[in-house]
């Protein structure tokens, strides 16, 4: 797995629409890079991000929205 060790080198980060931006606890994305799917935690925008393998990450999405996660 790649990492980032300085996230805020990339500019285009999105937080999920269901986020609670209440507190700022919640993950962050990049669309445009081209290793993959950098994700890094919000309250930590200068801090590492991991980047996920396209592939690997729409697997998991796609399995939180059709909630198909083991309990």
């Amino acid at each position: 797995m790649k990492k980032i060790p300085d996230a805020s080198t990339l500019s285009t980060w999105r937080k999920s629409s269901h986020s609670d931006n209440g507190d700022g606890g919640c993950i962050e994305i990049s669309d445009s890079h081209p290793d993959g799917i950098p994700v890094r935690d919000s309250k930590n925008p200068n801090g590492p991000a991991v980047i996920f393998v396209t592939t690997t990450w729409r697997s998991f999405v796609d399995s939180v929205k059709g909630r198909d996660l083991p309990a």
